[in-house]
C-alpha cells in the first residue's frame, strides 16, 4: 500500500509505501512538530522501488528510503526533532529504541490467536510497568522538563506518546502509578498538531480490528 502526505508550510512532499502493520510509527511521526499531515490515500501498487523487497518505503527529497528506523531518523533530523548535539541525539535514539521494543509487542498483538491475546495484554502491562515506564518516570522527575530530552519536542516524545496511548486503549489505568508520565502525556497530547491528529475525525488510524488483520494477511499471503 502507498500513502502520500504534503507537510503544511513546506515544499517537501513524501510518498510512503507500507503495510498497515508498520504504518503507525511513521504516521504518528508525520504529524509532530513542523511536519503535520494533511491528505492521505491508499493505492495498491508499490512499484519496483523497494530496496530489500521490504516496506515501509518513503520517497522524499529525491530518495527512496526503507527501514522504519532509517526513515524516522531522516525525517526527525530534517525537522529538528533529533536533538541539538551528539549527546541529545544519542539519548533520543536510546529512548526510541527502548520504546519501540514495547511498541512492537502492541503491533503484533492483533495477530495472536484469541486465546493468547489476553495473556499477552498481561505480559505487555507487566513489561511496561516494571521495565519501561519507571525509566521514563525517573527521567521526567529528575529534570523537571516537559520533554524527554532538552527543551523541545523530539522523536523520543512522539514514539513514547504513541506507545502510551496504544497501551491505554487496552489497559486504561496503565499509568496509575506514574504521575509524571500522566502529566507528560497530557502535555504532549495537547501540542496543537498532535492534538488535532488525536481528535475524532482526524487521519489517525483506528485500533486494529479483524479487517485490519485480514488485510495484512492478504498482502503477505494472497
Amino acid at each position: 500500500m502507498k500513502n502520500f502526505w504534503k507537510p503544511k508550510n513546506s515544499c517537501t512532499s513524501c510518498r510512503m509505501a507500507y503495510l498497515p502493520l508498520m504504518h503507525e510509527p511513521l504516521q504518528c511521526r508525520a504529524v509532530a512538530g513542523p511536519l503535520p499531515m494533511t491528505d492521505w490515500w491508499k493505492v495498491s501498487d508499490t512499484g519496483n522501488h523497494l530496496l530489500f523487497q521490504q516496506v515501509p518505503m518513503v520517497e522524499i527529497d529525491g530518495m527512496k528510503l526503507v527501514q522504519t528506523r532509517s526513515i524516522l531518523h531522516y525525517i526527525a533530523e530534517k525537522h529538528q526533532l533529533f536533538g541539538k548535539d551528539l549527546k541529545e541525539r544519542t539519548l533520543i535514539d536510546m529512548y526510541v529504541e527502548g520504546t519501540l521494543d514495547l511498541l512492537e509487542l502492541l503491533i503484533m498483538h492483533p495477530f495472536l490467536k484469541p486465546d493468547d491475546q489476553q495473556r499477552e495484554v498481561v505480559n505487555m502491562a507487566q513489561k511496561a510497568i516494571i521495565r519501561y515506564f519507571p525509566v521514563f518516570e525517573k527521567i521526567l522527575r529528575g529534570h523537571g522538563q516537559s520533554f524527554l530530552v532538552g527543551n523541545q519536542l523530539s522523536l523520543a516524545d512522539v514514539i513514547l506518546l504513541q506507545t502510551i496511548l496504544a497501551l491505554e486503549e487496552k489497559i486504561p489505568n496503565i499509568l496509575s502509578a506514574f504521575p509524571f508520565l500522566q502529566e507528560y502525556t497530557v502535555k504532549i497530547s495537547n501540542i496543537p498538531t498532535i492534538k488535532r491528529f488525536l481528535e475524532p475525525g482526524s487521519k489517525k488510524k483506528p485500533p486494529p480490528d479483524e479487517i485490519y488483520v485480514r488485510t495484512v494477511y492478504s498482502i503477505f499471503m494472497p
